[in-house]
């Protein structure tokens, strides 16, 4: 699983929407079931950003589903496309 971390890099947009670019086409490219990622609980703030950027039609293609991991509020798994 990969993982990514945006609590370093919270106070800056193109850094946050690149890390997650970067991150979604790589767990694509490898053929990783499941992204990790971690923009923290806090004002929810970020997370709500994180949500937005999986909303583009462009990024929804490269994924089956999210979900906000029911334990810990402040993870969100990505379940990407199985390779064909």
């Amino acid at each position: 699983m990969i993982t990514v971390d945006l609590h370093p890099i919270f106070r800056n947009n193109r850094d946050i929407e690149l890390a997650l670019r970067q991150a979604l086409f790589r767990a694509a490219a490898t053929g990783e079931p499941v992204l990790e990622l971690i923009p923290g609980k806090g004002s929810g703030k970020l997370k709500a950003r994180v949500i937005a950027f999986l909303g583009q039609p462009h990024v929804k293609r490269l994924y089956d589903r999210f979900e906000v991991d029911p334990e810990n509020g402040g993870r969100i798994l990505v379940h990407l496309r199985a390779s064909a």
